[in-house]
């Protein structure tokens, strides 16, 4: 007996229904783009791993998906590098490209080799799918799409206040309530350099930015692990655990930070940030988390994330200032931010919260049932008629039983049925069923389109 076809775990199957919700996800946030000023992009689903390898720290180049050399991928690796097993070295040899782990790496990239063709500020945003060879959970997904925004090419944080007007206005739109925590990369380098661990600034982001999966015991634990210091760990609980107003917050960490110019300079940045995104208004909340660590390593400035407030569930976006991400590739000085929602885990929340709106369901407005042959030619010239003003129809192939046909207008979430019956051929009009109510009248094709529309 045959295998049972099956998929890669993290990785999924949509149906027409959920293809019909995540493109409504889609469009609602490329709306919200555009209106914002932003300009789409698209790069390939793999990059060098030149260019890729580096910019996300060391978990992160772990998780990278590597494509092996096309042909003979062994060759020029010797028998003893085999047997040698290090991974590192053979990497370099099988694989030269990688599957993008991420957005924003690649618009760096974008930006560089294309710096001639583009204008800056240059305002871009990309809708694709990205790939992380992480292990498989509720809400975390091997291959899953991102969509992302950023500006390069200004200093100015008034971009960062924008980007939470764009935050704000697409949950709103979707109809999902969130929080918006936010935190400066700066302020996170001030407390490395007051806790006296500054060398160790790396490991204490990638620790942290864990809290709320492990916990705090936890994360001091790995804090431990990587030599930190009972004092420095015991001096860092409190402010991990800070709470209060945003500007009891600021007030705390400003002290705390008083023999950190760096530090310092991140409170300044985040207080106008804060007072800027306050002053012109916001639905969600907008609240400082100072354990907030965001990761990956290109982060230099304010950083955010995205919390559901009614669905357990990871960050369902995130982002933050990058200002030295093109000098990797040849181009420095140029700073940027921007932030990528996460399509997929969005789609939970809506779908868990039932936000989704109903007509989403059916994609098909007119079903003709199909009589016969004379009558299903008749039927195509009125389907022809309602497709070009903007109506979705379509004839039923086989000329089956009505049961039959009805079911599946039944099943289809189909709100018009149309029939083209004998006694209709050659008179310019036929039946038109809601399914809603079960009314049904004879119609012109005028007469439907009016109907059907309005």
């Amino acid at each position: 007996m045959a295998q049972k076809p099956s998929i890669p775990k993290g990785t999924r199957d949509f149906s027409p229904e959920e293809t019909a919700k995540r493109n409504y996800i889609f469009d609602t946030i490329k709306e919200e783009f555009r209106k914002f000023g932003y300009k789409q992009i698209e790069t390939p689903a793999m990059e060098n791993l030149s260019t890729l390898m580096g910019k996300y720290g060391e978990e992160g180049d772990k998780l990278l998906f590597k494509i092996l050399n096309s042909g003979d991928f062994l060759k020029g690796v010797s028998d003893d590098e085999l047997d040698e097993r290090n991974p590192v070295k053979l990497t370099s040899k099988l694989s030269e490209k990688g599957l993008r782990y991420d957005l924003t790496v690649p618009f760096a990239r974008y930006v560089v080799q294309h710096r001639n063709d583009i204008t800056m500020p240059f305002k871009r945003f990309q809708i694709q799918p990205v790939w992380r060879a992480d292990r498989p959970q509720k809400g975390r997904y091997r291959e899953f799409y991102q969509c992302d925004a950023d500006v390069v090419g200004s200093e100015s944080l008034l971009n960062e206040i924008e980007l939470l007007q764009l935050i704000d206005s697409v949950f709103s739109k979707l109809g999902i309530r969130v929080a918006i925590k936010v935190n400066n990369r700066k302020i996170l380098t001030g407390i490395s350099e007051t806790i006296g661990e500054a060398d160790k600034i790396t490991d204490i982001t990638v620790a942290i930015d864990k809290i709320d999966k492990i916990g705090l015991e936890n994360v001091n634990l790995e804090l431990r692990e990587k030599g930190l210091s009972e004092q420095a760990i015991e001096t860092l609980r409190p402010i991990l655990t800070l709470e209060g107003t945003n500007e009891e917050k600021l007030s705390v960490m400003k002290k705390f930070l008083a023999n950190s110019e760096e530090g310092l300079r991140g409170i300044e940045e985040m207080r106008e940030v804060i007072a800027g995104i306050d002053s012109v208004g916001h639905n969600c909340d907008v609240e400082i988390d100072i354990s907030l660590a965001r990761g990956l390593n290109y982060y230099t400035g304010t950083i955010l994330e995205v919390k559901a407030l009614d669905a357990q569930i990871g960050s369902i976006s995130g982002g933050g200032r990058y200002d030295n991400l093109t000098g990797v590739f040849g181009m420095p000085g140029l700073s940027g931010v921007g932030i990528s929602f996460g399509a997929d885990r969005i789609y939970d929340v809506m779908q868990t919260l039932d936000l989704f709106p109903k007509a989403l369901r059916a994609s098909v407005k007119v079903m003709f049932v199909n009589f016969g042959t004379r009558e299903a030619i008749e039927s195509l010239k009125y389907i022809k008629a309602l497709r070009e003003n903007g109506i979705s129809a379509q004839l039923y192939p086989d000329a089956v039983k009505m049961k039959k046909q009805m079911a599946l207008a039944d099943t289809e979430n189909i709100p018009y049925v149309a029939f083209v019956g004998e006694s209709e051929l050659g008179k310019d009009n036929f039946t038109l069923k809601n399914m809603s109510d079960g009314s049904q009248q004879t119609v012109t094709i005028d007469q439907a389109i009016n109907i059907i529309l309005n």
